[in-house]
């Protein structure tokens, strides 16, 4: 190894930060010959001079990576400034034709098993505040709605509540108030796609979510799965409807895309648009009309899926990353940031269950006998496990507790792992704005910053999925595992440039043990986020309810929770 003595003392390199930067080259190394097995014999030589720093394999005299500064980050850029070109897509018309029912209540009569069963998502009230269990959330989400406050998921009947409570959505007075867009309702029950059929995309998208207030109060339901006018229904058929324009769309890109890649392969691939999907394939994808990765689009904030080439997360990732699209910008590192919703379709589709063609329907809404001995749909959306045998022992013979234990060890692996994952950006959001601090140039600080987008979204593709230790164990810690070589990635090239600005490393992170401490170094006044919302909550929201009863739009003894 020749090392320029000259420019370390040129530049005041102490020896700790020297070394602290060979361990990060040592690093990227260890990359290299991952990559090429046949480099295990290379001797590396580690030129520096006072424009970067220069990799030559010595035994084949050749450059490796002709564009090696551009691959450390250090002083070229890898990308250019991401400018966000909206992809073109329709904007359906109002739809006159398309009756929808967004009131659950009026199939209680009918269907009083399935609405019971539904009903009894209530069961599921507690709230896990996941922001105060893992205080790392607050500063990963820096700068975005979501370090204010991200809770577990709840039962379905609680859905409207739980997006009108929580902090993020803020605390508008009127309808044209507040940050967030209509879009932030989409997933919430039938009355968005009523709504939608109604207004049209445009007039359903357009606008504040406080204009929504009034008009979504029914949670996810009946209609959001079901066609509840049609004869079929009528007859006690499943009668499954997708009726929000753009998950019909998605799936079409979805289906080209897929159709595409196993005919490059010589595979087959089942069709996936849902109109002439098999019932199989309804089955799940009814259920992604919700639990998908998706993104607000151009001005209108239009929900679309991020699914032109694919599913996985290089897929959706080289999405993002042609349109120059980001949900934000990160308050302390300035990396064009994505947010990952909950790819949970996408992940299951990718793993065992998935493959072999066992549905959610199969697995979360089992057939079950009722008192009057009657065969029906159990819609309480619930672990497997609580209803081993009518799920999970139609498949498996090993008994529920070595099933279990099995999920349980996965399930540690993953979070292990992603934890690990966890810490890593962190660390590389505090690290990138120490060098901005110094001084650090806009071009210098590109290829870092995409390594922490990149990382990040990994780690976001993982953590958001609902269940996907379970659903896809193994595409779980092959995406956290590139996530954590992106991080490293980042973290390397930060080091580089921290050195070459005199930043004595490593960089000291603060005590964000708490949430409390987190919201504190984050800059987040949280006192005065849940003062607003209260005061939303007992002013705003019951004129909001007392609208939508006197319009009909919600039951009187309505089961949602309000």
């Amino acid at each position: 190894m020749l090392i320029n003595l000259k420019f370390l003392k040129k530049n005041r390199i102490k020896t700790t930060t020297f070394w602290y930067l060979m361990l990060a080259l040592s690093h990227f190394y260890e990359r290299i010959q991952k990559l090429n097995r046949n480099c295990s014999h290379f001797k590396l030589f580690f030129l520096f001079f006072p424009n970067g720093v220069i990799i030559v394999n010595a035994l084949r005299k050749s450059l490796i990576l002709a564009t090696s500064f551009a691959a450390l980050g250090v002083y070229n850029s890898a990308m250019a400034e991401m400018v966000y070109k909206p992809v073109e897509q329709p904007v359906e018309a109002p739809n006159p034709n398309l009756k929808i029912e967004a009131v659950n209540e009026k199939f209680a009569e009918k269907y009083p098993s399935q609405f019971n069963s539904w009903k009894a998502t209530e069961q599921g009230d507690k709230i896990i505040y996941a922001d105060e269990q893992d205080p790392r959330l607050i500063v990963l989400w820096g700068g975005y709605s979501f370090a204010k406050e991200y809770n577990a998921p709840r039962g379905h009947v609680y859905a409207v509540k739980d997006l009108r409570n929580i902090l993020r959505t803020g605390a508008p007075k009127t309808a044209t108030d507040g940050s967030q867009p209509m879009a932030c309702w989409t997933c919430k029950g039938p009355d968005v796609p009523r709504l939608i059929a109604e207004w049209g995309e445009d007039g359903y998208f357009s606008g504040k979510w406080a204009k929504g207030g009034p008009e979504v109060v029914n949670s996810i339901g009946c209609a959001d799965c079901h066609d509840t006018t049609s004869k079929d229904f009528a007859e006690g058929k499943p009668a499954l409807r997708i009726a929000r324009p753009h998950v019909l769309r998605a799936l079409d890109h979805l289906n080209n895309a897929l159709q595409a890649k196993a005919k490059a392969e010589g595979k087959e691939q089942a069709n996936l648009s849902f109109n002439t999907a098999a019932r199989t394939e309804k089955r799940a994808e009814i259920c992604a009309n919700c639990h998908v990765e998706y993104y607000f689009a151009g001005d209108l904030k239009q929900v679309t899926f991020p699914w032109n080439n694919g599913q996985t997360v290089d897929d959706i990732e080289k999405y993002y990353d042609d349109i120059g699209f980001s949900d934000w910008t990160h308050s302390l590192s300035k990396a064009p940031m994505l947010k990952a919703q909950h790819p949970d379709f996408e992940i299951w589709s990718l793993g065992m269950h998935g493959k072999n063609g066992v549905t959610c329907i199969d697995c979360h809404m089992p057939k079950v006998q009722g008192k009057d001995g009657k065969v029906y749909t159990d819609h309480q959306i619930q672990n497997p496990f609580d209803a081993f045998d009518t799920t999970c022992a139609n498949c498996h013979d090993q008994s529920k507790e070595k099933l279990k234990d099995i999920v349980a060890s996965r399930k540690k692996e993953v979070k292990d792992v992603m934890g690990r994952l966890e810490d890593q950006v962190v660390r590389a959001h505090f690290e990138a704005k120490a060098a901005w601090d110094a001084g650090a140039t806009k071009e210098e600080m590109e290829p870092a910053l995409m390594d922490i987008r990149h990382a990040q979204w990994r780690w976001d593709y993982t953590a958001a999925s609902h269940g996907g230790h379970m659903h896809a164990p193994d595409v779980m810690l092959r995406v956290l595992g590139s996530g954590i070589d992106k991080a490293a990635d980042a973290r390397a090239k930060l080091a580089a440039i921290l050195t070459k600005h005199g930043v004595k490393t490593p960089v000291e992170v603060p005590d964000i043990s708490t949430a409390d401490k987190a919201w504190k170094v984050m800059g987040i006044d949280i006192e005065k986020e849940r003062k607003a919302k209260k005061e939303f909550l007992e002013t705003v929201v019951p004129q909001w309810v007392k609208e939508a009863k006197a319009n009909g739009k919600l039951a009187e003894d309505t089961a949602t929770k309000q």
